[in-house]
């Protein structure tokens, strides 16, 4: 059977553009659409809370979301950034009882959930997606096993530049010789992800704006010397 091309917008379309859904056949397609909901997450708003069960797996299709602890202190330290066309609450998949972080909307989100137990049972019938799930918790347990030994053996200036040249690896798009992130990051959220202060993070930025290394505001990151960077941290 024939389906119409998905609308752009739509929820199909929508799906259909996660690269972890590439390949499907249109009956699995519709038969996801029909088990998903899409749900528009104002900036700021909450998406799940620690201790909450976890019964769905999201699929963000615009925005960013961070995903956060806090310390006994009531410090919050954000472990991780989404960014469009990224998977989060993955760990729902391998039964996870609760959850152990705050995901908040950072920017107005669009969002696609799927609740656990359907999911498990589209895998099932769709095995080539069980390899990729797989694959993809097992990057994200490296991200935060990389990000742990950035924050052990990694001085403030590199932790800051080892996040600026990932962001432009993900979210980069090269003009000539420069890489062009947008949006930033505020400051604060950067000393968060990096564990540092928002004074530290200013002048490390600062500094290397005056060095021409690189340019930013509230907008976004522009690299001009990425070899630079790289050296600050290759040594």
């Amino acid at each position: 059977m024939e389906f119409a091309i998905a609308a752009e917008g739509t929820k199909f379309w929508f799906l259909e553009n996660f690269n972890i859904f590439r390949d499907l056949k249109d009956e699995s397609m519709q038969e996801l659409e029909r088990i998903t909901s899409m749900q528009d997450i104002r900036r700021n708003q909450p998406i799940y809370f620690p201790t909450e069960p976890s019964n769905s797996i999201f699929f963000l299709k615009k925005g960013r979301v961070k995903l956060t602890r806090i310390s006994p202190e009531g410090k919050e330290m954000i472990l991780a950034l989404v960014n469009m066309g990224e998977v989060f609450g993955e760990m729902a998949f391998l039964d996870e009882g609760e959850r152990n972080e705050f995901a908040t909307a950072l920017d107005d989100c669009l969002v696609c959930a799927i609740n656990k137990n359907e999911f498990k049972d589209f895998v099932a019938r769709n095995p080539e997606l069980n390899l990729r799930i797989t694959k993809l918790i097992g990057l994200k347990l490296k991200k935060y096993s990389e990000r742990i030994e950035e924050l052990v053996f990694k001085d403030a200036e590199q932790r800051v530049i080892s996040f600026l040249l990932r962001l432009a690896n993900e979210n980069g798009k090269s003009i000539g010789e420069e890489i062009f992130v947008k949006p930033f990051l505020k400051h604060q959220d950067i000393a968060e992800l990096t564990a540092t202060s928002r004074q530290t993070v200013n002048a490390i930025l600062t500094d290397l704006r005056e060095k021409e290394v690189i340019n930013f505001d509230r907008k976004k990151l522009i690299i001009k010397e990425k070899e630079k960077l790289e050296g600050k941290i290759n040594f």
